[in-house]
């Protein structure tokens, strides 16, 4: 049997809000029978967007990570919701906006703070996946509000098989946010090191001048890796843990190594000299 997932591009998504803009315009105000009340104008981010910013000045990005429910497999909020919180066959977390009432704890229970409560009606609300859209044979095509809105591919909707979900995993090299929860998201990312991990980046100069082509090697925590320093001399290893590396620089016969200790933050190194 089918079922839904979706896989978000960090490396895609550039912070223009179209899909939290798409949530609120299809929630707030709008009471869905049988799937949720009305979200609040203020105070709650169904589709959240958190921020990261890594490196420092000239050498620095900032990613950002669409963060909706996650519609975990072994989600905790179902374990808190008391009969509450159930898993639809298409693997679609709901709230039974009934069941839930009064149950402040299940707002506190989602490790990814993708719950809210709703002090008006005395109940936890979240993103349902649009699933009242999903059920309709009027919505075409068959995705949620935000992905359906989102301008540069960075958001994805697939209704496929778990063995096939499997395959593009490994294909694509999609994971977990805080997997180590053991939550079993369906809401899966590419690129996730751009916003979890950290860099090490710098430039190369010869004599004063930007050097191309140099051989730039990476060792350490796991890592063996070697990059040519582009058109000015830059160069920038990502996707890495924290522990301690080794940079060795060989440019054109003049070489250079130093030692970076990478601890939750990513490093620019400014120029190595040679």
């Amino acid at each position: 049997m089918s079922q839904f997932y979706m896989v978000i591009d960090v490396a895609k998504c550039h912070d223009c809000n179209n899909c939290f803009m798409a949530c609120k315009d299809e929630f707030v105000g709008n009471d869905w029978p049988g799937y949720t009340a009305a979200q609040p104008r203020h105070g709650q981010r169904w589709m959240n967007i958190l921020r990261r910013e890594r490196g420092q000045y000239s050498r620095n990005d900032v990613a950002f990570l669409s963060m909706p429910c996650q519609h975990c497999e072994n989600a905790p909020c179902e374990k808190a919701g008391n009969g509450a919180v159930t898993r639809r066959a298409d693997g679609i977390v709901m709230i039974d906006m009934e069941k839930a009432k009064g149950n402040e704890a299940l707002a506190k229970s989602c490790p990814y703070g993708a719950i809210y409560y709703n002090e008006e009606i005395k109940c936890a609300q979240k993103c349902t996946g649009c699933a009242h859209l999903l059920d309709s044979k009027e919505w075409t095509p068959k995705q949620p509000r935000c992905s359906h809105t989102c301008p540069t591919g960075a958001m994805q909707f697939f209704d496929i098989t778990p063995a096939e979900m499997e395959k593009k995993v490994q294909e694509e090299g999609l994971q977990a946010y805080k997997a180590e929860l053991g939550t079993k998201p369906r809401v899966l990312y590419k690129n996730l090191q751009k916003f979890t991990k950290n860099f090490i980046a710098a430039g190369v100069l010869v004599k004063g001048d930007c050097f191309e082509n140099a051989t730039v090697t990476c060792k350490g925590a796991g890592v063996e890796a070697t990059q040519k320093t582009n058109f000015f001399g830059d160069f920038k290893f990502d996707g890495l843990e924290n522990g301690e590396y080794t940079l060795e620089v060989d440019a054109a016969g003049k070489k250079a190594s130093c030692t970076v200790t990478i601890a939750d933050e990513s490093k620019n190194l400014g120029y190595i000299q040679l």
